[in-house]
């Protein structure tokens, strides 16, 4: 009743308030008024034709919804997605939730934290080698160092096999030396720390070898169970990983899963999709993964070719263009190999070059 009455009050004070002169309001839009010139013809042209573009990424979105609905009531979909635990694995049959696979176990992110400890004390010192009036690094170190103790400390009783415990002991503790010597003398000098990597070098490469044969063998363990589950519908799922630029090459995730999709796949149901950060999400992913394969469709549609769609589309011409350019100006173009559409290479570096290729004969 009390907001009645208000009402009706307010209603009656607005009745009874002057009317605004059009002086009145014209004093309101003088600060966004004006005489705003006119576009060109051509300048309005150009526009609305670029609006067709912009206008597209808006039905290219509201279509793939349904694209997405389509392939994932057909066709089973794994997603390999990088994470710091050792990677999420999730597959998508049709017509039921998504399946999330058990995390590679803890052992794994044990021993990647013990190399990547090492690493740390190499970006605190760094920075700062050779010059001993810079005392910056000298807090960080401390801090880390405390921490590098209580790691230690517990190091019997960490999730490990007994025969890895060894070496993961003098990981640490060659860790705590080096900072503690770092610490009294006040300095850190760049032959310090080249001895410090060269010492602990043999002791990491054991740590990343049992991180990754504890990696690749949970994943083909799930993958093993995957396939029986899916039976013959396996050969119409689609898969892809994710990866950054420097986890392109040798990319576990994705050779895992070439092991079951077999080389045919590779590039066509089995896909690699790169990111700018190392983890992003399932949502992302799938996103990323309809959009390949609805393309697909239109490149089939309009070129009589479903892979063309893969490739930059004016790569080919631009190549032709290039080539025509650099003879303009007296040079050889220096371009990659042409490759057909819907090549199953993998989609990584596989020839060229000399030298090491392993951690094994870096050493």
């Amino acid at each position: 009743m009390k907001h009645g009455l208000f009402g009706l009050a307010l209603a009656a004070t607005i009745a009874a308030a002057p009317a605004a002169s059009a002086s009145d309001l014209a004093k309101y839009l003088e600060p966004i008024s004006g005489q705003t010139p006119a576009p060109t013809p051509e300048a309005l042209a150009t526009r609305n034709v670029l609006q067709l573009n912009t206008s597209m990424f808006t039905l290219y979105e509201s279509a793939g919804v349904a694209f997405r609905t389509n392939i994932l009531a057909k066709h089973p979909v794994i997603l390999a997605l990088f994470s710091g635990s050792g990677g999420r694995m999730i597959l998508y049959k049709p017509g039921q939730p998504p399946v999330e696979a058990p995390s590679v176990p803890k052992v794994y992110q044990v021993m990647k934290s013990l190399g990547h400890s090492t690493m740390a004390i190499s970006e605190v010192v760094l920075p700062y080698t050779d010059n001993p009036d810079n005392k910056s690094w000298v807090a960080p170190m401390r801090s880390y160092l405390t921490e590098m103790k209580s790691a230690l400390d517990g190091i019997g009783v960490a999730e490990m096999p007994d025969d890895w415990r060894a070496n993961s002991r003098t990981i640490l503790e060659n860790n705590v030396s080096f900072m503690e010597d770092s610490l009294a003398q006040g300095v850190i000098t760049t032959a310090s720390v080249e001895a410090f990597a060269k010492k602990q070098a043999p002791f990491l490469r054991h740590a990343i070898a049992w991180a990754a044969e504890t990696q690749v063998a949970h994943w083909m363990k799930v993958l093993d169970g995957w396939k029986t589950d899916l039976g013959g519908s396996f050969d119409q799922a689609y898969a892809a990983s994710n990866t950054i630029y420097v986890a392109r090459q040798n990319n576990v995730l994705f050779s895992v899963l070439a092991q079951y999709f077999g080389p045919d796949a590779i590039n066509d149901r089995l896909m690699l999709i790169e990111t700018i950060s190392f983890t992003t999400t399932p949502e992302d992913m799938l996103t990323s993964l309809v959009r390949i394969i609805s393309d697909r469709s239109v490149g089939g549609l309009f070129f009589n070719n479903y892979h063309v769609m893969d490739y930059e589309l004016m790569g080919t011409d631009s190549r032709k263009a290039i080539i025509t350019e650099m003879k303009s100006r007296g040079m050889e173009a220096f371009l990659p190999p042409s490759v057909p559409f819907g090549s199953h290479q993998w989609p990584a570096l596989v020839s060229g070059g000399t030298g090491a290729a392993t951690l094994d004969e870096l050493h």
